[in-house]
């Protein structure tokens, strides 16, 4: 009878002590058996991306190839098994391209490569010919506002990182427009071009006017401004048929992995469906997306099911609006989220997790980071986060960025050249271990990460 009396208590002291036991240790063979199962497999996400940006091509937002991409996700999603696989509708803007071209007149006759900044205006029927100012920076341009009035101002601003530079992108135009130019162009915004413009978000103010405004590559920008230096006249004809026409509906994308006791309880992972009108995206981002697919098909696969939910999320419209993450926290407030983790910086080689979050949570995620450094990918470093993540982190849920080598990324960031040989199969194979193994433990701990 006394052995009877102690075998409840024996029962529960069992799991008592395996929750007491170093998260690290407790976790450990279920991690390497991820991510010897993601290094197994050749090229699984590089084969899966390849196949969904080929079958969609550029996807921007309010476009015919996102919607198609969309269709395509869905399906296959619940082809691979996943659960709950859906589209939550998210009204998105609608700008469109339409033809585009720069020539120059002076000094001489020829083409300049152009890509017109998303949410431009066209110029007028016939385009504008007018000479072109070259300048360094907003600073040159407020000491030579005199000379800029009825030209072209180009931004020639090397890079030096994206967001130092990308203010050129963003607020050219109204810089350009508040001196009286016609038109605003920059130089690319990227370390490095082949004669590649970067497209790119940008935005008018309501206090002056809205003036046509597009990138130009880096090796003409630096030409331009030599000839500048040289006393040279040059004279430019821009014309650009840009429009930005009514709202459209769109969806995000969701498939799960339902929990097997604490369902309601979520960890999120993702990136976003919708990419500039250029190149197909797969840098940025469908990569992003399809890892975590892979993470959760990975799972699925091994017979891994954690307590908690883990939710694919492709999110709509990052590029130019972001309405998708905005919808999301619409959607899903109310929900008990763990943790949120976006990819959105390519799928090179990863480095670990940027982590936003109580300092009790950081020592929890950096337990589990030290799980992947056997295939580097165990560093958690300061400020993770996403643009599509960040509505639902403002909101107190923790919050990771995939950290990897980005050292190539702005070399093909919103070009034609954002295609799939840029990337790696095995590094994305890594990118899949690393997202399966944090959500997997993130989403089976006793408790969610502590906000305090």
């Amino acid at each position: 009878m006394r052995l009877l009396r102690l075998l409840p208590i024996a029962l529960f002291a069992a799991p008592l002590a395996a929750q007491q036991q170093p998260l690290a240790d407790r976790y450990r063979d279920v991690a390497n058996k991820i991510m010897d199962a993601a290094l197994a497999d050749s090229n699984g996400a590089w084969s899966k991306l390849a196949a969904f940006v080929d079958y969609s091509g550029p996807r921007l937002a309010g476009s015919a190839n996102l919607e198609r991409g969309i269709d395509w996700m869905l399906a296959e999603m619940r082809k691979d098994g996943l659960a709950n696989v859906r589209g939550e509708r998210a009204m998105v803007p609608h700008w469109v391209r339409g033809h585009e071209s720069i020539t120059m007149r002076q000094p001489r006759e020829a083409d300049v490569p152009m890509l017109g900044l998303g949410g431009s205006v066209g110029t007028p029927a016939g385009g504008v010919t007018a000479e072109v100012l070259v300048v360094n920076d907003f600073a040159e341009l407020a000491k030579r506002a005199a000379e800029a009035k009825g030209k072209i101002v180009l931004f020639d601003a090397p890079f030096t990182n994206y967001g130092a530079t990308v203010q050129y992108r963003s607020n050219g135009a109204v810089e350009a427009a508040e001196v009286g130019a016609v038109a605003s162009l920059i130089r690319a915004v990227g370390p490095y071009g082949m004669r590649t413009p970067h497209t790119g978000a940008m935005r008018y103010n309501s206090t002056v006017m809205r003036i046509p405004a597009a990138a130009i590559p880096m090796e003409d920008a630096m030409m331009f401004h030599r000839m500048q230096d040289r006393g040279q006249k040059i004279v430019l004809t821009i014309q650009m048929d840009a429009q930005t026409l009514p709202d459209v509906p769109s969806r995000n994308v969701m498939g799960e992995l339902t929990g097997r006791d604490k369902t309601a309880e979520i960890v999120a992972m993702g990136g976003h469906i919708d990419s500039w009108d250029v190149g197909l995206g797969a840098m940025d981002d469908g990569g992003g997306i399809v890892v975590a697919w892979e993470a959760v098909k990975l799972l699925r696969r091994l017979g891994l099911v954690p307590r908690r939910t883990i939710r694919v999320v492709g999110w709509v419209n990052e590029e130019n609006g972001g309405r998708g993450g905005a919808a999301y926290r619409d959607a899903h407030v109310k929900e008990p989220h763990s943790l949120l983790i976006e990819s959105d910086g390519g799928v090179f080689a990863p480095s670990g997790f940027g982590f936003t979050g109580s300092d009790s949570a950081r020592a929890i995620v950096k337990q589990i980071g030290a799980l992947l450094d056997r295939i580097k990918a165990g560093t958690i470093g300061p400020n993770g986060g996403g643009a599509d993540i960040g509505p639902l982190m403002r909101d107190g849920v923790p919050g990771m960025g995939l950290d990897v080598d980005g050292s190539k990324y702005f070399w093909f960031h919103h070009t034609q050249a954002d295609t799939p040989d840029k990337l790696s199969p095995a590094e994305m194979q890594r990118c899949v271990a690393a997202m399966a193994v944090m959500a997997y433990i993130v989403a089976d701990l006793p408790e969610m990460l502590p906000r305090k």
